[in-house]
């Protein structure tokens, strides 16, 4: 492992919380029928269902809509912006892109407009927990810390920077943890992360559905939605199997109800 690839491993360690996103947001997206509202982690409603569609409080805004437009509101569900926008995203470094009038961009938390940010740096692609052993076209792994030694079997191995390794052998995929233990069988489709919500909470595919992993690598909620996006502030919006939109927190536990 190189010295930049450990440089940015310590940076990672130094950064992430000891546990992941900590209790998120104070108020989650909940939908009730086709209404949207806000409750609390007691699945207590706080903010009535008023609205058409619902995204998640970061840094106490989210954006909601009614009718086709959308707009940003406060954590007490006062407007920050009017309700217009053709589209509008979740804030991220106090930044939210938005549509309006055909144009896109970005607004700060009081919704003034911003000019252009500067471009997305590209998301690394090295693994910084040890080096890849290669042996008969096949993968291992030799972590640096430690005496753990994952053995050539695998045909691709990725990792998460939180100490677990993605396996994929042939079309299945699986997790090792950083003691070279096998802790998710190799049966499913896909494994990905993102370092936008800081790698945490893997999203799972298998058979055409979609769940959760937990900081273990184990599963937190099983493949069961049509759709899964990361979790962002403690909250993870999924689309049902019929098509229906709605949100989970870090535990698994559901924001909607029909």
């Amino acid at each position: 492992m190189n010295a930049s690839a450990l440089l940015l491993l310590l940076m990672l360690m130094a950064a992430s919380p000891a546990t992941p996103q900590g209790t998120g947001a104070r108020l989650l997206p909940f939908r009730h029928g086709d209404k949207w509202g806000y409750a609390d982690r007691s699945r207590r409603l706080v903010l009535p269902l008023q609205y058409d569609e619902a995204g998640p409080f970061i840094g106490e805004i989210a954006w909601v809509k009614v009718g086709d437009k959308y707009g940003y509101i406060d954590g007490a569900g006062n407007p920050i912006t009017p309700v217009q926008y053709a589209r509008a995203g979740n804030f991220h470094r106090d930044r939210a892109r938005v549509e309006l009038n055909g144009e896109q961009f970005d607004i700060d938390p009081s919704g003034r407009r911003l000019d252009a940010g500067p471009a997305e740096e590209p998301e690394v692609d090295f693994l910084t927990q040890g080096d890849i052993v290669r042996k008969d076209g096949k993968l291992g792994f030799r972590f640096s810390v430690g005496q753990a030694v994952v053995p050539p079997l695998y045909d691709e191995i990725r990792e998460d920077y939180r100490g677990l390794l993605f396996v994929r052998q042939g079309t299945r995929w699986g997790v090792i943890n950083n003691k070279s233990k096998l802790v998710l069988p190799l049966a499913y489709d896909d494994i990905r992360v993102t370092a936008a919500n800081d790698f945490v909470y893997p999203i799972v595919e298998q058979q055409g559905r979609f769940g959760y992993l937990d900081e273990d690598g184990k599963l937190l909620v099983a493949p069961r939605y049509k759709s899964a996006e990361p979790f962002v502030e403690g909250a993870a919006r999924v689309v049902t199997i019929d098509g229906k939109p709605g949100y989970i927190d870090s535990r698994g536990k559901e924001y909607f109800e029909d």
